[in-house]
């Protein structure tokens, strides 16, 4: 009889499962890879209850009841307690007079929990308990894997490069370290220009977004982003990490040059000073991680008027006149100062007008100055003597009224000349009173009109004459 007791009880027992060893797997889990023991056990149970439903379509209310203090697992089906006039479904209700034999608290509308025959439950768990803990430890590395990432999205991680596409030069660097680790793709657009990657290199990269993906988080990563060159600066300048310096903007074309806007929320803290660092130390790691890149390292003004002359730094500005209606505004430079502002290809004028978020119209002081006075010359200076020539000679041609007379161009001075000399003679004569003077003939010379034109007379411009 006891032997027979004994094969009875063993045959009631799950073939093939033993739940205290299903928790015990999943203490090691949680302890060795971090993976919550409640997550896997959901899996767990949702695995079961798939399986007793593929072999039961007709059953819709199935539950695993897991208690991790006693170690067991059971599962049951509940059933709704309906009348026997209305009991027409044997899987889902059972009649008030069968669940009164269960229970006599048992009225119409309970539920009754009706457990499951540990054979066939135990078929079920040994068949699907292995598969669901290995496919819910992948999901749960990979899930885990995103969280810690997502996590780190806008944040600067470090990379192994381990292998370089030679077709589209796509670089796969190998991120994180144990079960979060992932592989990443830097694409050749996200690139700094001109960079040589090589393979095991150590590379800093920018975390852009971090999507699901079957195979794990799919991460976007960049080094041509201008959140690179914020997060560097974090890194090398303990001011902007403890918030005494705040970054404002940043624009940037990777390879080439980058401009940033910083300011100090503290008066006797230097934001540029801070930034640069002692003998420029702080700016200069930020400059060799990215591959020589010159780096402007501008101070921000609430006026956008002084920002926007700031922000065109190195170049002089005159002034900054804003529109009054829409984010634009022209700025008038010095002439010589015209290509500085602009700079290479316009490179300069473009990140001022990324930095600012303003249209920048830059325009010469020639050019101003010809738009206040349209009625002036280009070269007013010059002309104007010309021009007072030529009005002169007019006058003096009406005058002469003779195009012939040889001494056009000086009528006024030979005229002028021939009335002083006359006057002088003519006093002398009568102060003498004698017609026989030996002045009175040089006096008749002097008065006598065809001879004052002489060039004794007139004298000539080379010897100091008019």
């Amino acid at each position: 009889m006891k032997g027979k007791g004994t094969k009875a009880r063993k045959q009631r027992e799950p073939a093939g499962m033993n739940p205290s060893e299903i928790f015990n797997a999943l203490t090691l889990l949680e302890k060795e890879r971090g993976i919550p023991k409640a997550f896997m056990l959901e899996k767990i149970n949702q695995a079961i209850v798939a399986a007793y439903k593929k072999d039961h379509p007709d059953t819709e209310n199935v539950e695993v009841e897991a208690d991790e203090q006693s170690q067991t697992l059971r599962m049951f089906v509940k059933k709704n307690v309906v009348d026997e006039e209305d009991y027409v479904d044997p899987f889902n209700e059972i009649p008030l007079e069968e669940a009164k034999r269960l229970s006599a608290r048992y009225e119409i509308g309970d539920t009754v929990n009706i457990p499951v025959d540990n054979l066939e439950f135990g078929r079920i768990a040994a068949g699907n308990g292995k598969q669901v803990i290995i496919q819910g430890l992948r999901e749960a590395e990979r899930g885990m894997a995103f969280e810690e990432f997502n996590s780190k999205q806008h944040e600067i991680l470090t990379g192994t490069v381990t292998r370089i596409d030679p077709r589209n030069q796509n670089v796969t660097l190998h991120i994180g370290t144990g079960s979060e680790a992932t592989d990443a793709v830097l694409t050749a657009g996200e690139q700094i220009p001109g960079e040589e990657l090589t393979e095991g290199m150590m590379v800093k990269v920018y975390v852009v977004n971090v999507s699901r993906a079957t195979r794990g988080p799919q991460i976007l990563i960049s080094r041509t982003h201008p959140g690179l060159v914020r997060r560097l600066f974090e890194l090398e300048v303990p001011e902007i990490y403890d918030g005494t310096v705040e970054v404002k903007s940043i624009s940037r074309e990777a390879g080439s040059r980058t401009k940033i806007a910083v300011a100090s929320t503290d008066e006797q803290v230097d934001p540029i000073g801070a930034c640069v660092g002692p003998r420029g130390q702080r700016v200069s790691h930020v400059t060799e991680e990215l591959h020589g890149e010159k780096i402007d390292i501008i101070k921000y003004y609430d006026d956008p008027a002084q920002f926007i002359a700031a922000a065109l730094a190195p170049a002089e500005v005159d002034s900054v006149t804003l529109a009054p209606e829409g984010k634009a505004c022209r700025v008038r430079v010095p002439d010589h100062q015209l290509s500085l502002a602009i700079g290479r290809e316009g490179q300069n004028a473009r990140l001022a007008a990324r930095l600012t978020g303003y249209k920048i119209d830059i325009k010469p002081r020639s050019f101003e100055e010809a738009a206040e006075n349209p009625d002036k010359p280009e070269n007013a200076d010059e002309t104007a003597p010309e021009s007072a020539e030529v009005a002169g000679n007019t006058e003096a041609a009406e005058v002469t009224e003779n195009p012939d007379a040889p001494e056009v161009s000086e009528p006024e001075t030979a005229e002028s000349a021939e009335v002083t000399e006359v006057a002088e003679n003519t006093e002398a004569a009568e102060v003498t009173e004698n017609p026989d003077a030996p002045e009175v003939p040089d006096t008749e010379t002097a008065g006598n009109p065809d001879e004052a034109e002489t060039p004794e007379r007139t004298g000539k411009p080379e010897d100091g004459g008019i």
